[in-house]
């Protein structure tokens, strides 16, 4: 099963105004992503390669803040999503950087794309898997899109850092980590929809589901893609916090 209506109601919403207040307007945004495409793909260009010419789709895409700069780099960029404020910010700002993209709304687990060729890259990034809360229908579809030989990336948190290690400070010096969860909970849970922390009047709610990392992977490789490689990548952020301490991950598999 994907997504339940509380996450759908939640994210359709408040999230367009939750993007202006993170991004700008749009026509501000786009500005910042014409002028540098890749910085907002800095994580994930060396994982894609070459980009320009591939059919690429972002599942569970959001804003368009990644697909955007995708196709200002020459890649014909296909978004799925079921947010229809996160649609409009998207369009607008494709539309405000001078490029198009395809944005199909709906449940990415039904996606209706017609006649529309197979995909070279498919990719989901930071905070999409825990909306699942079974992983195999989402790689059976990524599966179905891809063109023999394409390429899935999924890059997210790391299960070490959601599900089992609690952080507390605010300085290197006095930051503690401690276990504190379960890693092989597999209860849903309750938490503040993610863009709230741009938003903060919001009060909407979403459903979650912690994957381990090896269900994560038995779920790839169950779907029929062969997994290539798996990064596990420490803080990428300029501090030192949590250091020594997995923060995300990169799935990388093939379509064979």
């Amino acid at each position: 099963m994907t997504t339940n209506n509380q996450n759908q109601e939640a994210w359709n919403d408040e999230s367009y105004q939750a993007w202006v207040k993170r991004f700008g307007v749009p026509t501000e945004a786009a500005q910042k992503l014409k002028a540098h495409p890749e910085k907002p793909l800095i994580t994930l260009l060396p994982h894609f390669g070459e980009v320009a010419g591939k059919r690429i789709m972002n599942l569970m895409g959001s804003n368009g803040t990644k697909a955007v700069p995708l196709a200002l780099l020459g890649a014909d960029v296909s978004v799925a999503d079921f947010s229809p404020g996160n649609k409009r910010y998207a369009m607008e700002l494709a539309e405000a950087s001078g490029i198009s993209i395809s944005y199909v709304l709906g449940d990415v687990l039904d996606l209706q794309l017609g006649d529309q060729p197979p995909f070279d890259l498919v990719f989901a990034e930071m905070g999409i898997l825990h909306y699942f809360k079974d992983l195999g229908p989402f790689f059976q579809m990524i599966y179905s899109l891809l063109d023999e030989g394409g390429q899935c990336v999924i890059r997210d948190f790391h299960p070490v850092s959601t599900k089992l290690i609690t952080s507390k400070g605010t300085t290197a010096k006095i930051r503690k980590h401690k276990v504190t969860g379960d890693y092989f909970d597999s209860s849903l849970y309750e938490q503040n929809v993610s863009f709230s922390k741009f938003d903060t009047e919001t009060t909407s709610t979403v459903l979650l589901r912690k994957w381990t990392l090896g269900e994560i992977v038995t779920a790839t490789a169950n779907s029929g893609l062969i997994v290539s490689e798996l990064i596990e990548e420490p803080n990428l952020s300029s501090d030192v916090f949590d250091k020594g301490i997995p923060k995300t991950f990169v799935l990388k598999a093939v379509k064979p």
